[in-house]
């Protein structure tokens, strides 16, 4: 469209010369178009709009006469004032116009007439319902991933015995709706098995619901979980809200972290397990709710009822099914084929071309402890393939994060220990006298080049010469 009304409003013959033939030739425009159209003259204020335009901005042509550029601009800058000041053409200005708040994308060309610059003219598109559109479909987006899980169990890598066992214990409890409790150091994937109990369970149509409760705050996890009313405290929505068991009806919710859950709220959680229904918060009516719950702790809870943390009631209803997800360092066998998955997985996602690790590297990584379990391998293994050239295609141990590197010093150590273990003054007294000997030898037994590089007098040196026997 610009070009078009740049090639139009251009002077082509001595006739249009003047501004009525031109209001007559842009009312034509005006007409032709379902774009909003504005013109301005070259003080920037406003002498032409079309009825587009009054139906976007909700200005009427009386009230926006004679107003200056950004007189309808709520927010972003006027694209006439630009137009005006760089003699130029402009497009694609994303602007929210006042007083109906719609958002548009306009462009805007100079109006030239004899060389000289006389205004502006501006088309504005409506997307304000291609934005809402937009906004409901990544909604529905949304709720087709929660409807399904993200994984099943050929997802879960692993074939250690430890392992598989932990695994055929997840399998027969995705065949019922029974209560599990997931229970192992963070990192393991505690959530990769939630979900992939859900995705072979008869609930697997419905809805997996996530709820992180150590990311909830004691003032808001009742009202996110249970749901509150109109009214029931200061912000609240108007009709109220569902809570996360309520949006988790007929599936599953997934309650990780469960140890961080106040107490008054482990009251609700143990009504919803004995009652099968919830209470929302500021009402007094209950709501019955059909949710298969998967809980999920890095913590000892036998300990935590103990302390009065957590509630023994509670605990009972929790573990009837648990579920006892071994750490890395239990399951070292498994690293190769972890290594190997994440391979893949960073190859597609950072569009590198690695085929494989080293055996050495392989090594080292089974040598260490992984405090940080299965999440702290796959940074690993993403943290070396970002720092890999991309010409290089197999993992080094050279390639490796200093973490895992710096452990080779600790395993000396513990060969050391493993052998007959001497007094500190003993080990360093056989240090010293070694290097010493390395030195003199170094040096061609040159005593006094040896004691200007060990930092020691010449009398120093003949000293502890004689104290271990060196010639």
């Amino acid at each position: 469209m610009k070009n078009n009304i740049e090639k139009k409003l251009k002077p082509t013959d001595n006739h249009l010369n003047n501004l009525e033939e031109y209001k007559s030739l842009l009312e034509a425009i005006f007409l032709s178009t379902q774009d909003a159209i504005s013109v301005v003259n070259n003080k920037g204020e406003h002498m032409m709009v079309n009825p587009a335009y009054t139906k976007i901005t909700g200005i009427s042509t009386e009230d926006i006469l004679g107003k200056e550029a950004n007189y309808d601009v709520l927010e972003g800058e006027s694209v006439h004032l630009k137009v005006l000041e760089t003699k130029a053409a402009i497009e694609g200005v994303t602007l929210k116009l006042r007083p109906t708040g719609k958002i548009v994308i306009a462009q805007a060309a100079p109006i030239i007439v004899n060389s000289k610059l006389i205004g502006s003219v501006a088309g504005l598109t409506d997307v304000t319902e291609i934005n809402k559109l937009n906004d409901k479909l990544q909604e529905a987006k949304k709720k087709i991933r929660q409807l399904s899980a993200k994984y099943i169990f050929d997802d879960i890598i692993g074939e250690s015995k430890i392992f598989l066992e932990s695994k055929l214990q997840a399998q027969k409890a995705a065949r019922v709706p029974v209560t599990v409790l997931l229970r192992g150091e963070s990192g393991t994937g505690k959530e990769l098995f939630a979900h992939a109990i859900h995705a072979q369970s008869t609930r697997k149509n419905n809805q997996f619901i996530r709820v992180n409760c150590a990311a909830l705050s004691e003032s808001l996890i009742e009202s996110e979980l249970f749901g509150y009313v109109e009214g029931a405290f200061t912000g609240a929505k108007k009709g109220g809200r569902k809570g996360m068991f309520e949006e988790a009806n007929k599936g599953t919710i997934f309650l990780d972290e469960i140890s961080e859950i106040n107490l008054n709220t482990q009251v609700k959680l143990l009504r919803v397990l004995q009652e099968k229904e919830i209470t929302r918060v500021g009402s007094s009516m209950s709501i019955p709710v059909d949710v298969r719950i998967i809980a999920a702790t890095n913590v000892n809870l036998e300990q935590a009822v103990r302390n009065g943390k957590f509630r023994e009631d509670l605990y009972y209803r929790l573990n009837i099914f648990p579920i006892n997800i071994p750490s890395l360092k239990q399951r070292k066998d498994d690293i190769p084929l972890l290594v190997n998955e994440f391979i893949k997985k960073f190859n597609y996602e950072y569009g590198r071309n690695i085929r494989s690790i080293e055996e050495q590297a392989v090594n080292r990584l089974m040598e260490y402890d992984w405090p940080g379990n299965v999440r702290e391998l796959e940074n690993y293994v993403g943290r070396c393939i970002i720092n890999m050239n991309f010409s290089e295609q197999i993992i080094k141990k050279s390639n490796l994060p200093q973490q895992v590197i710096k452990t080779e010093i600790l395993y000396d150590v513990k060969e050391i220990l493993n052998e007959d273990i001497e007094s500190l003054d003993m080990h360093i007294a056989r240090i010293e006298a070694e290097y010493l000997q390395n030195v003199l030898y170094s040096l061609g037994n040159n005593k006094t080049e040896a004691s200007k590089k060990l930092g020691i007098s010449i009398r120093n040196l003949y000293y502890k010469l004689d104290k271990y026997g060196i010639k």
